[in-house]
């Protein structure tokens, strides 16, 4: 939810209530309070790699929190998905019913006036909901995807699972507190809002932007010309122009309630560096963009993008895997491709490997079996810091790179494997014979 409409802070209404539901019924996700060596006023915060989901930061991100209008990256994942499975098109026209118009006319929320009866392209209400947080336009579009918003919400919830996210639940499509949807709430409690945490926040917003980059067109739009002559500014104040702008920023999504108190989920790219930092439950609606702009200052000062391990490596004294039933006894193995890492500077050499071989690869004495073909995964490489914290990737993978072999080799025809054999029962009883003549001196 936006209580934004008219750039004002509002009094917390459903706090109480809301406080309460959380501690009982989603305490599970809950994590103690971290230290925070940043001073964020945020309850909550993240900071992911936009392109690869490494963690460089994160605190309380665990923690399940109110989300508000940061819902609306759900709704907008899966606008975009069904554009793209031709469900519906940018063209496509909606008519607003008597609910819908009469949400958009609601006092003190984000809204661009609808008027009922009227027709407006799934484009129109779309920019209405990414840029300004129009909560009317989001139902408009979540009734024409599903027939109803409560069929929507629970669309969202199940796209929720698919993506991974594991600490969230969606009662709407706006991110509003029910109460607010005038007695026409979907699904849970009257005083019910949505929930998730920094870390499936931050998924969500990875997977909207790498999944549908078209997303950042809307997303970094600052301010929304509409058809009714008037222009709506983003809440979205760290776009450039606005009041918080920060050199890079191209979205993303903004949110605010009595309960979420203040979040900002904001993407930003520099020299081809591109982060994504969520902060919840900040203390206003100014403190969440200074808390934003402190994670984006801390990312670009203290990372750098790394080469920690080359395309083709090999580790020291694993070069090789050893091979049956083959033309070669051994086959030399190798990453398939580099491992790059958002370090900490100066910190490159803090680094160790660990070569992890597939054992259903391997008969029971640990070789490979003929035929093998070049780039064959046969394991992999893992690379963790020797000091320091691992917060890993967000989509809860490590650092890691494919082994494979690095040529072919062919299986050996029964001729040679004959020979082989019969070498090798030669050389056995030679072995024997030797043994037993060592022992007569």
């Amino acid at each position: 939810m936006e209580i934004e409409k008219n750039q004002q802070d509002y009094p917390h209404f459903h706090f109480c209530f809301c406080s309460c539901y959380v501690a009982i019924c989603l305490s599970t996700g809950e994590a103690e309070a971290e230290s925070d060596n940043l001073g964020l006023k945020a309850e909550a915060a993240i900071i992911i790699d936009g392109k690869t989901g490494q963690i460089v930061y994160e605190k309380n991100a665990d923690k399940v929190l109110g989300i508000a209008s940061m819902s609306k990256m759900m709704t907008e994942y899966i606008i975009m998905e069904s554009i793209e499975n031709g469900k519906i098109t940018w063209d496509q026209k909606v008519k607003i019913n008597k609910y819908v118009h009469d949400l958009s006319k609601a006092p003190n929320l984000s809204n661009v006036g609808l008027t009922e009866g009227e027709d407006y392209t799934v484009k129109e209400l779309y920019q209405a909901m990414a840029v300004y947080s129009g909560n009317a336009a989001t139902v408009a579009l979540a009734q024409l995807v599903s027939g109803s918003e409560k069929n929507f919400v629970k669309l969202m919830n199940e796209k929720a699972k698919k993506l991974g996210l594991k600490n969230h639940k969606f009662v709407n499509a706006s991110g509003l507190n029910n109460s607010n949807l005038l007695g026409e709430y979907p699904t849970g409690k009257k005083d019910e809002e949505n929930v998730m945490t920094a870390t499936d926040t931050a998924l969500l917003a990875y997977r909207l932007i790498n999944d549908y980059p078209e997303v950042l067109k809307y997303a970094s739009i600052s301010k929304l010309k509409f058809r009714d002559g008037k222009e709506y500014p983003n809440f979205n104040w760290m776009l450039p122009g606005l009041i918080f702008e920060y050199k890079g920023v191209d979205g993303l999504k903004t949110g605010s309630t009595d309960f979420a108190g203040y979040g900002h989920t904001g993407t930003v790219i520099r020299d081809g560096q591109r982060y994504i930092t969520v902060v919840m439950k900040s203390t206003t609606k100014n403190e969440r963009f200074r808390d934003s702009t402190k994670l984006m200052d801390y990312a670009y000062a203290t990372f750098e993008k790394e080469k920690i391990l080359p395309a083709n490596y090999q580790v020291k004294g694993k070069e090789t895997l050893s091979v049956v039933k083959g033309k070669e006894k051994n086959v030399n193995i190798q990453s398939k491709k580099a491992i790059e890492l958002l370090v900490e500077n100066g910190e490159k050499e803090n680094y160790k490997t660990e070569l992890v071989i597939d054992k259903n690869k391997l008969d029971k004495d640990g070789k490979l079996t003929a035929p093998i073909k070049k780039g064959e995964k046969v394991g992999y490489i893992t690379v963790t810091p020797k000091n320091g914290k691992d917060y890993g990737y967000i989509n809860g993978d490590s650092a890691k790179v494919d082994v494979v072999a690095a040529e072919s080799v062919e299986k050996a025809n029964w001729f040679v494997l004959s020979m082989r054999a019969v070498g090798g029962f030669f050389g056995d009883v030679w072995s024997s014979v030797s043994s037993t003549v060592k022992g007569w001196f």
